[in-house]
């Protein structure tokens, strides 16, 4: 029996305009009233999942910033600090990329030293609490991670520049356009495996979603692992199953109804 679901969210349970579907709320209702806990694992940043589910935050489990930065019920139980020598380090790497500009997640704010108007644009999607700095440098918060958002796309063109990082910290390409670097540790099925062992629910328990490279961990802590039909290939490689439906058609939606957790009825009247 399905006792946990964790979703990634953009690409994911979102579509491309980043919207939820109205049939979201009712589907979590019910999912709550049969005990299933649903939750949410994403590069966002915790406050900006909270406003997106504000409504019933308090019952909502979150892994945000890539699993540093755990809440569940309004409470906080895990946080996954990133050196700050270390961040100091990608940070003057990143500033030497061509085109690319950099974000400071901290545990109170992400931050910023660039007041581009599109790139602002880009991030606040992503970041409810965002302040500009003069130096990323000199930033007082606890660090979770540093972003580097690269139009040009980060695969290709930034993740060369942190590639020999990896082992030492976790460099995670989270989307096209951002790079993401944590402590070594941490990611989002750590996260997943440290909130399992708390609430006594095992991997076989578990059922997970995901699209991108930062969902690779989540896909070896859960039984039922979907990658999205839209999913990047090395996801899909990864999950045992893929989803019928992509992002933009409701897929995660669609496969809870699919594998049984609730019935056409409980689906329709949330209950």
């Amino acid at each position: 029996m399905i006792k946990l679901i964790v979703t990634d969210m953009d690409g994911t349970l979102l579509n491309d305009q980043h919207e939820l579907h109205p049939d979201f709320w009712k589907m979590e209702q019910a999912l709550t009233q049969k005990g299933i806990i649903f939750s949410v694992a994403s590069g966002r940043q915790f406050y900006n999942l909270e406003s997106k589910f504000e409504r019933i935050k308090e019952r909502m489990l979150f892994f945000a910033e890539n699993g540093t930065h755990v809440v569940r019920n309004g409470e906080e139980i895990y946080v996954n600090q990133l050196d700050r020598d270390a961040a100091k380090k990608f940070i003057e790497i990143g500033r030497k990329i061509e085109g690319a500009q950099l974000v400071l997640c901290g545990k109170t704010s992400a931050y910023v030293e660039c007041d581009d108007e599109e790139f602002i644009n880009e991030i606040q999607q992503y970041y409810k609490r965002l302040k500009f700095v003069e130096n990323l440098d000199e930033v007082e918060d606890t660090i979770l991670k540093v972003t580097i958002c690269d139009p040009k796309g980060v695969e290709d063109h930034t993740f060369p520049h942190f590639e020999k990082f990896q082992g030492d910290y976790k460099v995670a390409i989270a989307a096209r356009i951002f790079l993401d670097i944590t402590s070594a540790s941490a990611n989002k099925g750590n996260a997943i495996k440290r909130v399992q062992k708390e609430l006594n629910i095992s991997p076989e328990e578990t059922l997970v979603f995901g699209d991108y490279l930062n969902d690779l961990e989540m896909m070896e802590n859960a039984k039922y692992s979907y990658a999205m039909k839209n999913a990047h290939s090395d996801i899909i490689s990864a999950s045992k199953f893929i989803t019928s439906f992509d992002n933009n058609d409701n897929g995660v939606l669609k496969t809870i109804e699919e594998l049984g957790l609730l019935s056409e009825e409980e689906v329709k009247t949330g209950s």
